[in-house]
């Protein structure tokens, strides 16, 4: 059987998909012609152990490392909001746009 990615089976018509769910011998596509696309394609990647989450690359920077400052500026944030003192707090709100910013700017 051909190897194929979730990129590869999404880009196939519906008879392309049972023609290959015709070959698989899985719980999960019985009854393949009977399925739709949306019900289908899921069936196929789970009996051939195909990942259908999206994974994004990032490029040129530490996500998690991105993250976690992502997640210590929110910290601060929320103390600031807390004490009724929000004179600090639009320089942690521009700081963590730009890192999101960044971040998406990275993803390939």
């Amino acid at each position: 059987m051909a190897d194929y990615t979730y990129e590869d089976l999404k880009g196939k018509t519906l008879a392309e998909l049972r023609e290959i769910a015709a070959g698989i011998e899985h719980e999960a596509v019985q009854g393949y012609t009977q399925l739709n696309k949306d019900h289908l394609l899921p069936a196929i990647c789970k009996a051939l152990g195909i990942d259908t989450h999206e994974h994004h690359h990032v490029v040129g920077l530490d996500k998690m490392a991105v993250k976690a400052r992502i997640r210590e500026l929110k910290k601060q944030r929320d103390a600031i909001l807390a004490s009724q003192d929000r004179s600090g707090l639009k320089p942690i709100l521009r700081q963590i746009h730009a890192l999101k910013r960044d971040m998406r700017r990275a993803t390939v």
